[in-house]
Order: structure tokens, then C-alpha cells, then sequence
């Protein structure tokens, strides 16, 4: 059985994410998402948070299921059993990033390969911390994040009606 696991901060989940998780979960038997609770950098949502909104973004994938967690990804993985990484590339600075990882992680855990998704065309400009930085300043988002998301989004930054 192939087990495959998708790490990311996940803040907040977008619809580039979700497209991610959909064609791993049409490549793999189980497809976990694992949500990093301490990255280094500036949270918008708790990690608790963040789980709530992918398990309502991927409800509809039988075979995903999403969780937390700390440390390193490889060890994260080797304990669920996981033999894939799974990561999405939107641009050029992605793969650089990615195949550095990628990289470190043979070294740290050999048997562990790397599948990297082409983000789709019309996803490849969305970031999270665009998205982040969108709404904070009133703009719309609803398009870029499941509606759940963008519900959350804007309940955070105090407004409800745009």
C-alpha cells in the first residue's frame, strides 16, 4: 500500500492545496496532510485551526486524512509509515527550495521519494501569504481559498459582509 504524506503550514489552506491533495489522493492508496504546527514564521490561524479547515476543505477525499505535527517531516513520516513525499511547485523559486529539501531528506531517510505536482495553471501566483495579506486589507479572496477559509479569513480580520 502506498502511503503517501503532503506537509505544509497549511495558513491558510488554499484551492491550490486542495488540488494538490486531490491528484496525490488519485495516485495513492492513503494520503495524509500533515499540518506543521511550529513553522518560523507568523501564524494567522492556530494549528488546531488549520486542521479544522483541511478536514472540511478535503472531506470529499475518502482517502486523505489530515494531522498535526512537530519536528522533522522525514520522522513524522517514517512513523505513519509513509514512503512519499508529496509537494506541490508553483514557480521556479519552489523547485530550488523543493530540491534543496529534497536533497537533505534522501540523507536523512533513504527508502523516503519525493513526488512533486505541477500547481495548475491559475493557481501558480497564490500564496498564502499574498492571500494573507489580500484580506487583511479588505480585498477578495473567495476565489483563491474554500469557502470555509474564506469565511474564517474574514471573521479574523473583522469583517463579515464582503
Amino acid at each position: 500500500m502506498a502511503v503517501a504524506i503532503y506537509p505544509g503550514s497549511f495558513d491558510p489552506v488554499t484551492k491550490g492545496h486542495v488540488d494538490i491533495a486531490e491528484r496525490a489522493a488519485a495516485l495513492f492508496d492513503e494520503v495524509i496532510v500533515a499540518v506543521y504546527a511550529a513553522p518560523p514564521k507568523q501564524l494567522m490561524f492556530s494549528t488546531e485551526k488549520r486542521v479544522e479547515l483541511l478536514k472540511k476543505a478535503l472531506s470529499h477525499l475518502s482517502n486523505v486524512r489530515v494531522e498535526s505535527f512537530t519536528g522533522l517531516t522525514v520522522e513524522f513520516a517514517k512513523k505513519l509509515k509513509a514512503d512519499v513525499l508529496v509537494r506541490g511547485l508553483r514557480m521556479s523559486s519552489d523547485f530550488e527550495r523543493e530540491f534543496e529539501m529534497a536533497q537533505m531528506n534522501k540523507r536523512l531517510a533513504p527508502d523516503m521519494e519525493l513526488v512533486c505536482f505541477m500547481t495548475r495553471s491559475g493557481y501558480e501566483f497564490v500564496s498564502s501569504s499574498l492571500l494573507k495579506e489580500i484580506s487583511e486589507l479588505g480585498g477578495a479572496i473567495d476565489e483563491f481559498v474554500p469557502k470555509e477559509v474564506a469565511a474564517a479569513m474574514k471573521e479574523k480580520f473583522g469583517y463579515k459582509n464582503r
